[in-house]
């Protein structure tokens, strides 16, 4: 017998006194420090990305089609003097990786770094293996740090054929502090004029406040708000700069939260603010189930007649539909209300991400709804 059900669900939306929500509650305000909210512009890290070799693995390592970790293995022999065609090589315990690291702001030669090496051949597993010396380069393609040192897995890979077992991800892994930075690439405070602070979310009255209270600390029309990311700050001094910016970016400021929805539509996750409001609105789902059957049945004909044996398809259809369930909100309720209702009436998440997009749309939703 074969079913093939089809599902399908409705939503109507009715909305009640459109009124704005301004008036309706209080807006929650919080002091955050300025270091919470900005950066320092160019005190920023840089990627580092190179290519390298582990070794020592327990025949866990690429196999003889990945080409181009024998002509690496051929070409490392060749510098430590010993002369073997590539093709020649064939060796399970090693493996052509990835090696990637971030520089961190105000690095100097000699700093440590941790370095993250992701295999790029068809090794099973880099558990046990070490990573030979890798230059890293950065986005200008010179050498900034180098890395070596051994791999630390998070899992592992046990059993052969169709009978094993795995644990997380056991083609990449890290060596911590095994990258040592080589070349200065520390931002010089004492060379600028000007320091500008970005805010991480884009807000003018955060960035006016921002300006505003550095001014007030320091007695002078020091920093500037210049868009609703950028604040400047002139006039100074190269002498106790670190002091003055660690007092600056210690100080608090107001900030007011945006009214935002995050949902996703592949997964049914649904984020939201507490400060999210609804206009007035009524909600109706309901759900239609159809669901068509088939059953074949064997046609036999009688003995010593001229028929034939045949199949006879016997098809059955029954539709179910139930009663409408409903959500009434008064005006000013939260999202988290509308939530709980929804769960109330057997809504599933993928529902509540549709029914949210609805009131949106219809106007009644005093947020910003971002789907991802």
């Amino acid at each position: 017998m074969k079913r093939r059900p089809i599902c399908g669900w409705g939503v109507l939306l009715l909305l009640t006194a459109p009124l704005l929500l301004t008036a309706m509650g209080q807006e929650t305000v919080r002091s955050v420090q300025i270091r919470d909210l900005a950066t320092i512009e160019g005190v920023r890290e840089n990627p580092l990305v190179g290519y390298g070799m582990v070794i020592g693995l327990a025949g866990t390592g690429d196999r003889r089609q990945t080409m181009f970790s024998t002509q690496t293995l051929g070409n490392i022999l060749l510098k430590m003097g010993v002369t073997i065609p590539a093709s020649a090589v064939s060796v399970k315990n090693v493996a052509a990786v990835f090696v990637t690291a971030s520089l961190p702001p105000f690095s100097r030669p000699g700093t440590q770094i941790d370095v993250t090496v992701s295999s790029i051949g068809d090794a099973t597993s880099l558990e046990g293996g070490t990573l030979l010396l890798a230059p890293l380069y950065a986005a200008d393609g010179q050498v900034y740090a180098e890395a070596q040192g051994p791999v630390t897995l998070g899992g592992y890979s046990a059993g052969k054929g169709g009978n094993t077992k795995q644990v997380n991800h056991p083609t990449a892994g890290r060596v911590p502090n095994g990258g040592l930075v080589e070349r200065d690439a520390s931002l010089d405070l004492r060379r600028l004029s000007t320091i500008a602070l970005l805010a991480r979310e884009p807000d003018f009255r955060t960035t006016r406040d921002m300006a505003a209270a550095i001014n007030r600390e320091v007695g002078a029309s020091m920093a500037t708000a210049i868009d609703g990311r950028r604040v400047e700050l002139t006039n100074l001094t190269s002498s106790g700069l670190p002091e003055m910016l660690a007092r600056l970016l210690s100080l608090k400021v107001e900030i007011h939260p945006h009214a935002k929805v995050v949902v996703s539509e592949r997964t049914g996750t649904i984020v939201m603010g507490r400060d999210v409001r609804l206009t007035a609105v009524s909600i109706l789902h309901g759900d239609l189930t159809v669901e068509i059957s088939t059953e074949y049945q064997v046609s036999q004909p009688a003995p010593f007649s001229q028929g034939k044996t045949s199949v006879v398809p016997e098809t059955q259809l029954e539709a179910k539909e139930e009663k409408v369930k409903h959500i009434d909100l008064r005006e000013g309720a939260s999202v988290q209300q509308l939530v709980e209702g929804l769960q109330a009436i057997g809504a599933t998440a993928r529902d509540v991400v549709a029914i949210l997009q609805a009131i949106k749309a219809a106007g009644a939703l005093q947020a910003e709804l971002e789907v991802i």
